[in-house]
């Protein structure tokens, strides 16, 4: 069993017995597309929710719209049926807090909206989440059990 790294603004691909793991979401949200009837699951950690702010879009996965949708054509390729999909995510939080600073800190929430809107309209399920708060979080997959492993400083590890 191998276990698969998902950097910032990355993704990648999973099969059992394998698991798939992303370290550091603060404000941003690691999500997992997974099929109950299939090995294959897929794990994005997602910066930003909309690539509409930056005309360079090397990394898709960095953003919600655009790694979600790449995520989504990774999967497909590998047999798995979008209308199968399910998903879990963590991550979201509220890092740090200034007086006066407005929406501009609230990136964890807004990454957490984008993420569910773009699900609810591919008709894909959020079966279990993890998000808010103001703690970091680093999470790991487990396609044969479906069960993401969640662990953060300070707090008991579980699994959703």
């Amino acid at each position: 069993m191998n276990i698969i790294r998902v950097g910032m603004a990355d993704m990648n691909i999973c099969r059992a017995p394998d698991r798939i793991t992303t370290l550091g979401l603060g404000s941003c949200i690691g999500l997992v597309l997974f099929d109950i009837h299939s090995p294959v699951c897929g794990m994005v950690h997602i910066m930003l929710p909309d690539s509409s702010i930056s005309r360079n879009i090397e990394k898709p996965a960095k953003f919600a719209d655009t790694g979600i949708n790449k995520l989504i054509q990774e999967l497909t390729s590998r047999g798995v049926p979008p209308s199968a999909l399910m998903a879990k995510m963590a991550g979201g939080a509220r890092m740090f807090t200034i007086q006066g600073s407005g929406d501009i800190l609230k990136i964890g929430e807004r990454n957490y909206e984008a993420v569910k809107s773009i699900l609810d309209k591919k008709r894909i399920p959020i079966i279990a989440s993890d998000c808010g708060g103001t703690y970091g979080r680093t999470i790991e997959f487990d396609p044969a059990t479906f069960r993401l492993k969640i662990k953060a400083i300070g707090r008991p590890e579980r699994s959703i």
